[in-house]
Order: structure tokens, then C-alpha cells, then sequence
């Protein structure tokens, strides 16, 4: 399976079938398994073979499946599911540290990732020392001989910042520090995260691998050591694992993603140059565009490929921002992202209210600032759609 091109591990990978030789993978939904005596019970407890199970909460064929073809995608040894993107970001960094530790990470966080690291860590015990991402004198500045953790967002939420994974890996490493990295906004169709020199990489599959709105699921990705040694212990006592039911509907949102991520990319680069230079706008954020600060990065880290969302900082604020967003016709106003259908979101409002006035302008996360995440619609619609937005928004 490991000389397969992506397409077809993204069908194939990982299938286990039952007796009865099913097309479309089971789904096995059950809380716990039957022994066939006392001494079997005792001997899975002790140690489990790849297809023994205990306990929903610490494995299940239909995850394990999910499992196994997402790490092959990503060309990790191993993998854990998640009940949600975010107890995927919980359970990668808090399995790696303790009281006393160090933690450098990109202030250009998601808020809920920042919860984690200024909120729960730091309330254990932890320090957290923040950098702007982007400069790699930064990290180099922060890095220090008890530093355990590098952590960030490859691809920022909301300003879309392009992180260079190698650059902060080999100043992670040069201390033993484990590089955690956040790639939603950059999905595993374009990302090649491990060969840059992450250790752990972390995908609230809620988003691309879903990609339809239907459930929430998360998965981290690392070495057979530190997922089965380090993370599995933390999340199965603490209880984060993912349904079958929502495993099964992540294998098959694998099938198509990079059908479905190539598609969407091609659009949102159409909209970013269709309105690039628009006069409602202060700035239009998509890494796809020359302009983009990161864009020389991009074309290396990412294959060039700007990814699925692009931000616009409209003209006027907060009250202009909301005109836009009321006079879309096509896009839903939601807070997901990665989905079939475009969806828009104020970040200032909803997915980072919580952040002072302070943090929201040190991250550019200004009054007028809307993430745009492309979905699967024509893209002459959806440029038609934003062009009168844009013109409503200054009315």
C-alpha cells in the first residue's frame, strides 16, 4: 500500500472486511467485545493484538480503519482518532508535557487552541512563551535547553499565515524539542508536513476529511512510539476517542478529498484574483496570491497551492463586514470551515470574540475581517455572489 499514489490509498487504505467480504467498510458499532474464556480476557488485557479489542475508548475495527488510511496518506507510522478537532490539539500537547515544562508556540492560534496553551497548561504549570510565527528569530530567540514542545498553526486561522515547517523544525530539533503542528487550513492533500520535520501533526477531521458537515472527529498523527506510548494512555483514560459511527463517515469523506480540496483551492484562487484590488476592500488574504507575504513559501511548503479559505478585510468594519455577509446569496453564514459549502464567518464576533482588542489587532483580526472557506460551487457563482456583496457592503 505504501507505493500506491494518493488516490488510491485514499480508497483502499486501511480496509479490514468481516466474513462476510463487504464492499463499503462496517461499521462496528459496539461499546465493548466478547471473549471466548477467562484466559482471553486476561491475555487482551496484557497486551492486545492489531485485530483484538477490548473497549470502544481504547479501539474499534471501523476507527482503527481511519486510522490506518489517514497515516498512510500522511505517510506516518501510526495514528489516533479523536472525538473532536480540538481534543486532538488537547491530547497532542498535554500527552507531552508536565509541570514545569516549556512551550513555544505562534501567537496566530485558533482561540480554542489558545484556551489550551494560556488557560489549561498554563494552569498546570506549564510556561508558554508566544512568537510570531513567521520569524524564524523569533523561535530561535525562545527556544531553550527545557523546551518540549514547538507548536502552531501551519496555515494561521483567520489571517491565513504560512508557517515554514522546516525552518521551525530543524530550530525545534537543535534543542529536542517536538514539533506539534496544527495543518488543518493546509489538508493533507497538499501538506507534506513529515518530510518538512514535524513530529506530531494534528487535523480536526470536523473539516476536509468530513468535508460534508455531518460529524465531528479529530486525528493525531506521529511515530508508533510516541502515538501508542504517549498519546493512546492520555486519551483513552481521559476518554477522547472518536465514535465508529463518525470513523465510518471520515473514511468516506477520504475517498473523494482530494477530489473535493483540489476543487475548492482552484476556486478560492478564482475569487482571490477576481476581487484582488477591489475598492471595498482594505486587503484580500489568500496565500495563493503573489502578493502574500508567505507566497515564495507557499510554492515549496505547499506545491503552490493557496488552500481552501481566503479572508477579506472589507472597508468600514464591523457594520460594513455585516452588510457583506447579509447580502450573500450563496454561502451560509456558519462557523465550520472545509465543508461542500461555502461557508463565511466574522471572526472579530464569533470564532475569536474571546480575544482582547489587543490580541485581535496584534493578529490583524480587525472589525471588517471575514474568512471565506470555498466550497464546491460553480465559481462563477460564487464570484458573482461576492462582487455584489462587496458593492452592498459600502452602500
Amino acid at each position: 500500500m505504501s507505493d500506491w499514489n494518493k488516490r488510491t490509498k485514499l480508497v483502499h487504505g486501511g480496509i479490514r472486511r468481516s466474513q462476510y467480504n463487504e464492499v463499503s467498510e462496517a461499521i462496528f458499532l459496539t461499546q465493548g467485545f466478547v471473549y471466548e474464556n477467562a484466559e482471553q480476557a486476561e491475555a487482551r488485557f496484557i497486551e492486545s493484538g492489531p485485530d483484538e479489542f477490548i473497549y470502544a475508548r481504547y479501539g474499534n475495527p471501523t476507527v482503527s480503519m481511519f486510522e490506518q488510511r489517514i497515516a498512510l496518506l500522511e505517510g506516518t507510522e501510526d495514528a489516533f482518532a479523536a472525538a473532536s478537532g480540538m481534543a486532538a490539539v488537547n491530547g497532542a500537547l498535554t500527552s507531552l508535557v508536565k509541570s514545569g515544562d516549556h512551550v513555544v508556540s505562534a501567537k496566530a492560534l485558533f482561540g480554542s487552541c489558545l484556551h489550551i496553551l494560556e488557560n489549561i497548561l498554563a494552569n498546570f504549570g506549564v510556561e508558554i512563551t508566544f512568537v510570531d510565527g513567521t520569524n524564524l528569530d523569533e523561535w530561535r530567540a525562545a527556544v531553550r535547553p527545557d523546551t518540549k514542545v514547538c507548536f502552531f498553526e501551519s496555515m494561521s486561522n483567520p489571517t491565513l499565515e504560512v508557517i515554514d515547517i522546516a525552518g521551525v523544525a530543524e530550530i525545534a530539533h537543535s534543542v529536542g524539542a517536538t514539533v506539534v503542528v496544527d495543518n488543518v487550513f493546509s489538508t493533507p492533500v497538499f501538506s507534506k508536513a513529515v518530510e518538512q520535520g514535524a513530529d506530531v501533526i494534528v487535523y480536526s477531521a470536523t473539516k476536509h476529511i468530513d468535508g460534508q458537515g455531518r460529524a465531528l472527529g479529530g486525528v493525531v498523527l506521529g511515530t508508533k512510539d510516541y502515538i501508542r506510548g504517549t498519546l493512546e494512555p492520555y486519551m483513552k483514560h481521559t476518554g477522547g476517542s472518536l465514535s465508529p459511527f463518525n470513523a465510518w463517515v471520515m473514511l468516506k469523506g477520504l475517498e473523494t478529498i482530494d477530489l473535493r480540496v483540489r476543487a475548492q483551492a482552484e476556486t478560492a484562487q478564482k475569487i482571490a484574483e477576481a476581487v484582488e484590488g477591489n475598492e471595498a476592500l482594505l486587503r484580500a488574504i489568500y496565500p495563493g496570491l503573489k502578493n502574500h507575504a508567505q507566497n515564495a513559501l507557499v510554492q515549496t511548503q505547499l506545491g503552490g497551492k493557496g488552500g481552501t479559505v481566503l479572508s477579506l478585510d472589507i472597508k468600514g468594519g464591523k457594520d460594513a463586514a455585516f452588510k457583506f455577509l447579509n447580502a450573500l446569496t450563496i454561502p451560509v453564514i456558519s462557523n465550520n470551515l472545509g465543508d461542500a459549502k461555502t461557508i463565511v464567518t466574522h471572526p472579530a464576533t464569533t470564532t475569536h470574540q474571546r480575544l482582547s482588542d489587543e490580541q485581535k489587532v496584534d493578529l490583524g483580526i480587525n472589525p471588517g475581517l471575514i474568512r471565506f472557506s470555498v466550497g464546491l460551487e460553480d465559481d462563477r457563482d460564487l464570484i458573482a455572489d461576492v462582487l455584489q456583496a462587496l458593492e452592498a457592503s459600502q452602500a
